[in-house]
């Protein structure tokens, strides 16, 4: 792999967008894009296109720093222009509450097995956006597009192939918002961390008729009216560790003392209906809609399998007794080691099972 250094015009590799690289530090170039932005980026995700000119070497010459003084008369330095348009911007009532939403979209809707994808998003508000749209993997996070979003419009981050789909299993979004040459209400800087299926982009119902592209698309809601769909979330994992490591430096020096019965796990609730699953079921068969409750039940029992006693009620409904067959079948055949049983009748009637990890 070649070198890179300060000054290399760089693309990246598996994003779009590239530019100057300006830092570097260990593993990460910092480089500086069309927009004025720095975004930071692994170095071995850039390529480089154009190796930075040699500089001559300057005799070394002694700086002195002196207080930079303005004017009461002179003018107020705008946002470079490079990063918004000067252009006046029509603004609407609804746009003065934050809507945002990224939109994925088909090439070609009849070959969703092998079609790529266009991640795009809408900015459906008044205002201005700094933004940062990153996805995660079992190295850490990983900025997939940095930049500008200008009012009410949508903008194309970036072409999904079909080998990067699984990336975005694990997305997350962060916004600052902002208006150029006017008065404005604040509103909160957000962060958005949030799970995302990437088997829904293999599913022609997922892809709906929307306000603001003439073909279907996948619309997830990142900010609805303000409100952040799904605030940045603590890894458990990281938070069990760290409390873990405390317990045990307090314990050191505790005297020995009988340990108290260690109480039940709290009961998680898994409502397996598939309204609470789904937005739409537009052109799903029965049997498709139960496939996709069981994968729901196989992922929860797979993401519990090491927490030994937790106990989770899975609440299928009366109904026809499908689903309570197939849940029932399945712990029968593919976790005997699990214990389970009709779950509370006075909190949720017949229609629920308590499954207790083993």
């Amino acid at each position: 792999m070649a070198t890179l250094n300060i000054g290399d015009k760089v693309r990246f590799l598996n994003a779009v967008g590239g530019g100057i690289v300006r830092k570097i530090e260990r593993d990460m170039a910092y480089v500086e894009e069309p927009d004025g932005f720095e975004t930071p980026i692994l170095i071995r995700e850039c390529v480089v296109v154009e190796p930075a000119k040699p500089e001559k070497k300057q005799p070394e010459v002694r700086t002195v720093f002196t207080a930079t003084t303005f004017s009461k008369d002179e003018p107020r330095k705008e946002i470079p222009t490079s990063t918004v348009s000067n252009e006046p911007i029509e603004e609407t009532p609804e746009g003065e509450q934050l809507n945002i939403a990224l939109a994925i979209i088909p090439h070609e809707p009849k070959h969703l097995n092998t079609t790529a994808y266009d991640i795009c998003l809408v900015n459906d508000s008044n205002y201005y956006l700094y933004f940062t749209f990153t996805s995660r993997d079992e190295e850490g996070w990983r900025t997939r597009y940095a930049g500008v979003i200008e009012p009410n419009m949508q903008m194309e981050l970036e072409e999904l192939k079909q080998q990067e789909v699984n990336s975005l299993q694990r997305i997350g979004f962060q916004y600052i918002a902002f208006k150029q040459g006017k008065h404005y209400t604040t509103k909160n800087p957000g962060a958005i961390e949030m799970r995302f299926d990437p088997v829904k982009l293999y599913k022609l119902h997922s892809f709906r008729a929307n306000l603001y592209y003439d073909e279907p698309a996948l619309i997830i809601d990142l900010v609805k009216n303000d409100t952040p769909i799904r605030p940045l979330v603590v890894n458990t994992d990281d938070l069990a560790r760290a409390m873990s490591e405390k317990n045990r430096s307090e314990s050191i020096n505790r005297p020995n003392v009988s340990k108290p019965k260690q109480q039940p796990a709290e009961i998680i609730e898994i409502d397996l209906h598939i309204n609470a699953l789904l937005d739409s079921t537009a052109g799903m068969s029965n049997g498709e809609m139960l496939e996709y409750q069981m994968d729901t039940f196989r992922k929860v029992l797979a993401d519990n399998r090491n927490n030994k006693g937790q106990r989770i009620v899975f609440i299928h409904g009366k109904g026809e007794g499908t689903l309570r067959r197939a849940i029932l079948d399945e712990l029968r055949t593919k976790y005997k080691e699990y214990s389970s049983q009709d779950a509370s009748f006075r909190e949720y009637g017949f229609g629920a099972t308590m499954v207790t990890i083993k």
